[in-house]
């Protein structure tokens, strides 16, 4: 990986937020390590958590997207609405 600002680590995976604003992740795909299902929405990102299981990025217009272990955060789609305006997760 070239370009690298930030990386975040579950128990099992890890996130890297690149210079242009994307994220590539990578490890077991349970603990975060695929984000293929959100890959289109991972650009813009202004900062990535992990959880033990799990990865949120905030994104340039406040949204949150998140992936990986379910009851670790990795589902965010039951409060989608209300992740708004974020600023830090």
């Amino acid at each position: 990986l070239r370009s690298v600002r930030q990386v975040q680590a579950t128990d099992r995976a890890f996130a890297a937020m690149l210079e242009d604003n994307s994220v590539v992740a990578w490890g077991n795909a349970a603990c975060g390590g695929d984000c293929s299902a959100v890959e289109d929405q991972l650009m813009g990102v202004k900062q990535v958590q992990a959880t033990s299981s799990a990865f949120a990025a905030i994104l340039e217009d406040g949204s949150v997207v998140t992936w990986g272990g379910p009851r670790s955060g990795g589902d965010s789609s039951a409060v989608r609405d209300q992740l708004r305006s974020v600023r830090q997760v």
